[in-house]
């Protein structure tokens, strides 16, 4: 088994996810199964209990975990399906050892960082390798060289080639090469000194990444590999594109991964990337767009909702058009403000999220949509404002509201599930993971998954449809088009009288691929485009 290790300097925010997704893209091209590790260094268990404008989105895996969301890149660039043991934070590591250290594992001995922590790290590496058999294990560690919380991590992947020997090891070292533009110049200390960081650790690393503005000149590539002890052809370029799916490519001209191969003594075929080479160039020639507003509380930070704007570009790859983001601030829509902002746009969605603020802007949107007929699409809360909103204004039910934002409302369209009522602790406690949906036939939802049939969506939620105002709900023209069967809960609901109005409980965003876009994101956006166009 090969180990490939991504650590990144001067600043954080370089890309190390992407870079470590479009590693695994090339490497699945040339045919070897691969997967991918994330060390996150912050204390939390997992961010689920994070802020989104700390942390950006949760991705959530099949089996459960709330985790960083480069496991999100993960995915869209390589085939490999995360699990909770893709993502190791410290607060995991520090809990493990603990828990033995309680009862009585290491038999009396002091309980320090070396050995015990950077050995319960190396044990995540090798226990995720072991489990799904790969041949390849690239791990990403989190922050910034020169973090102090990132210490035990680098440690740790140290020692590795001690154990496996170091023609199995290699380490890519993603820096910046920034253009200082009142000088004209690039400059390349910010790179050595972090390389001359990371050596002091006692990491050499075979490989650098450089993230710049344009190309540098070879002068400058002579002087990074002269002055942070690497050969010549392995110091990279990672240019700022347009299409960030263009980037394993990029990397593929500069025979980044004829590199990786060759150092770790791999035997491959070489790289099949047409359908994604035809991907990207089908994203890079498009013309028409599609404005879709994005109705959300956390739009002030990109990464708040990646997986949900990501979802949106494969939907516009399908349909050969670019979708265009209009981030809407729900706290901003009311009276003259929600007619002027939505009038602009062909469709809306109303993604996830927790708490009251912003609630009442989401529900006029869903308004706004229902009565002017513009294709909706509603997640989780989206699809949770949309029942308060059906509730309110077609049902008349007075003060119809969600017991999360109005534990007092005589009309709790939306209840804390049964199973949530009695759990204290909110980390890793809600409805979480993947779970069936059975589709109905005739419904928008069918249409799109190609009919009738058992699909399954990855879920993160407390609160459900009241099933007692079901009945109501129907009699007034709501459509239920997917149930859970087991506790009968309403995973999709639908208005059969308008264009394209759909709402999920789950989060369809996160199995969307540039390869293979979502299908209700893909129908969602060719009713926008039918409703631009009419």
């Amino acid at each position: 088994m090969k180990y490939i290790f991504i650590t990144g300097g001067v600043v954080s925010s370089l890309g190390k996810g992407i870079c470590t997704a479009s590693i695994g893209c090339l490497l699945e091209a040339r045919g070897f199964k691969v997967t991918m590790l994330k060390f996150d260094p912050y204390i939390n268990v997992d961010p689920g209990t994070m802020s989104p404008f700390q942390h950006g989105e949760v991705f959530v895996t099949d089996d459960g975990a709330e985790t960083d969301l480069d496991l999100g890149h993960y995915e869209r660039f390589t085939s490999a399906i995360m699990s909770q043991n893709n993502n190791v934070t410290t607060g995991q590591i520090y809990s493990s050892v603990i828990a033995k250290e309680r009862r009585g594992e290491y038999l009396g001995r002091t309980v320090q960082v070396v050995p015990h922590i950077t050995d319960e790290i190396k044990s995540r590496i090798y226990m995720l390798g072991k489990k799904l058999n790969v041949d390849v294990v690239l791990t990403e560690v989190g922050g910034t060289v020169g973090d102090i919380e990132g210490l035990p991590f680098l440690e740790a992947i140290r020692q590795i080639p001690f154990e496996v020997g170091r023609e199995n090891c290699l380490y890519v070292h993603l820096t910046l090469v920034p253009m200082i533009h009142a000088a004209g110049e690039m400059k390349t200390k910010p790179t050595q000194h972090s390389v001359k960081e990371l050596r002091e650790i006692g990491i050499q690393p075979d490989l650098l990444v450089c993230r710049t503005e344009k190309r540098f000149s070879e002068a400058a590539r002579d002087k990074i590999a002269l002055f942070c002890n690497v050969s010549r052809d392995a110091v990279f370029q990672a240019l700022d594109l347009g299409e960030i799916y263009e980037i394993p490519l990029m990397f593929h001209e500069q025979n980044l991964d004829d590199i990786i191969v060759k150092r770790l003594g791999l035997q491959g075929n070489p790289p099949d990337l047409a359908s994604w080479r035809e991907m990207v160039e089908r994203a890079k020639n498009r013309t028409e767009r599609i404005p879709i507003g994005v109705v959300g509380k956390y739009i002030e930070l990109q990464d708040s909702y990646k997986s949900i704007y990501e979802a949106l570009r494969h939907a516009g790859f399908a349909n050969n058009v670019i979708v265009e983001l209009v981030k809407i601030d729900a706290e901003s829509l009311n009276g003259d403000i929600l007619e002027e902002t939505l009038n602009k746009v062909a469709g809306i969605l109303i993604p996830g999220g927790f708490g009251i603020r912003g609630i009442e802007g989401k529900i006029r949107a869903a308004r706004y949509s229902r009565e002017k007929k513009i294709p909706f699409f509603g997640i989780c809360l989206g699809m949770q404002c949309a029942l308060i909103e059906f509730a309110r204004n077609v049902c008349l039910l007075e003060r119809a509201n969600s017991l999360e934002f109005d534990p007092e409302t005589p009309n709790p369209v939306v209840s804390m599930m049964e199973e949530q009522k009695k759990i204290i602790n909110l980390g890793g406690t809600m409805r979480l993971g993947a779970f069936p949906c059975i589709l109905r036939e005739g419904t928008f939802a069918a249409a799109a998954y190609g009919g009738p049939q058992i699909i399954s969506e990855r879920h993160r939620h407390r609160f459900e449809l009241n099933n007692k105002y079901l009945s109501l709900f129907e009699e007034k023209g709501l459509r239920v088009a997917g149930l859970f069967g087991e506790s009968n809960l309403v995973e999709i609901i639908e208005l059969a009288d308008h264009p394209w109005f759909v709402g999920v409980q789950f989060h369809p965003e996160f199995k969307s691929r540039p390869l293979a876009p979502h299908p209700l994101f893909r129908d969602f956006i060719l009713a926008a485009m039918v409703n631009r166009r009419s």
